[in-house]
C-alpha cells in the first residue's frame, strides 16, 4: 500500500507540471519530489511517469492515477471542512483572494461594515495576480477577471468591469493625444488580459512606465508619467481623469467563485452576499 505523503507529491508534480515547480510549491528540493514518485511507482507497480533528458512526463497510467488522486484531494479538503463543523457558523476564517487594487478598494474599505454584522468572523485578504486555486483550499473565495475552470468550483458572474485610459489633468494639458504616453504592467504580468490587451491598442508607441501593481501605475499617473487604464472606482480614488474620448475602453468580465463543498457554509454565504452587494455597484450588468 502507497503512503499518502508520496501521493501528495505526485499531485504537486501533475498540478505544476515539473518537477522544479513541484519543489518550490512544496518547499522541498526536486530529488526530493523524484523520490516520491519512484517510490509511488514501486507501491503502486506501475509506472507513473516517463524520465527524458530534462524532463519528466506523465504517462496514461500517470495521468489517470492524477485524475483519481485530485478527486481524493478535493475530498479531503471536504471532509475536513465538515469535521470542522464550519457549514452552521457565522464564524470563524474566511480567505478572499483577488487582485490587489480591487481588494483594497472595494472590499477593504467596507469591511467594518461586515464585522459589526459578525463580530466572530475573521477576513483574511490575498491580493493576488494570479487565480489561487479553489479545489487546493489556497482560498475560499476567488474574485477574478478569468473564470475559473477548476473542477467542482462554482463561480458567478458579476457583470463588466470598464477600464478607461486616465491621467492627471495637468498631463492633458500639456499633451495631445497623438503625444500620449502609456503606463502599464511590466513582464511579470506579459500574459495578464489587460496587458496583452493595452499592447494591442498602442499602435507601435512604447510603455513610459511599468510596474506588477496597479495601484503603483496610478500613482504614476498621478505624477505625471503618462495615461494608464483604470476603473472609474480607482481613477476617482487618485483624482485622476478620462484621457481622450476616441481611445477604446477594455471591458473584462469579473467572477465571484467558490468551491461547492461550500455551498451550504452559512458564514460563506454571508461573506458572498456582502461582495456581491458591493462589486455590483461598480459594475455594469
Amino acid at each position: 500500500m502507497f503512503d499518502w505523503e508520496s501521493l501528495r507529491y505526485f499531485i504537486a508534480f501533475v498540478r505544476e507540471g515539473s518537477l522544479a515547480a513541484a519543489a518550490r510549491s512544496l518547499g522541498v528540493e526536486h530529488a526530493t519530489v523524484a523520490r516520491r514518485i519512484s517510490a509511488l511507482e514501486t507501491a503502486l507497480n506501475m509506472k507513473l511517469v516517463d524520465r527524458r533528458a530534462r524532463m519528466y512526463a506523465l504517462t496514461e497510467d500517470g495521468l489517470r492515477v492524477g485524475e483519481y488522486a485530485a478527486l481524493m484531494e478535493s475530498a479531503s479538503f471536504a471532509l475536513e471542512r465538515f469535521v470542522d463543523g464550519e457549514e452552521c457558523r457565522v464564524e470563524g476564517e474566511v480567505v478572499l483572494s483577488a487582485p490587489p487594487a480591487y481588494l483594497g478598494t472595494l472590499v477593504a474599505r467596507r469591511l467594518g461594515e461586515l464585522r459589526e454584522r459578525h463580530p466572530r468572523l475573521q477576513i483574511r485578504l490575498v491580493g493576488a495576480k494570479s487565480t489561487a486555486s479553489l479545489a487546493r483550499k489556497e482560498t475560499d473565495i476567488a474574485i477574478t477577471f478569468n473564470r475559473p475552470e477548476e473542477r467542482s468550483v462554482v463561480a458567478k458572474n458579476l457583470g463588466t468591469l470598464c477600464f478607461y485610459p486616465c491621467a492627471s489633468e495637468a498631463y492633458l494639458t500639456k499633451r495631445s493625444p497623438e503625444y500620449f504616453e502609456f503606463i502599464g504592467y511590466d513582464q511579470s504580468m506579459v500574459e495578464s488580459t489587460q496587458q496583452r490587451w493595452l499592447m494591442d491598442h498602442l499602435d507601435g508607441r512604447e510603455l513610459s512606465v511599468t510596474s506588477n501593481d496597479l495601484r503603483i501605475q496610478a500613482l504614476a499617473a498621478v505624477g505625471g508619467a503618462g495615461v494608464v487604464y483604470l476603473p472609474d472606482f480607482l481613477a476617482a480614488e487618485y483624482g485622476l481623469v478620462r484621457a481622450d474620448k476616441d481611445i477604446p475602453a477594455l471591458e473584462l468580465p469579473i467572477w465571484l467563485a467558490f468551491h461547492e463543498d461550500l455551498r451550504n457554509s452559512v458564514k460563506i454565504r454571508v461573506v458572498l452576499d456582502f461582495l456581491i452587494e458591493g462589486l455590483a455597484k461598480t459594475t455594469s450588468m
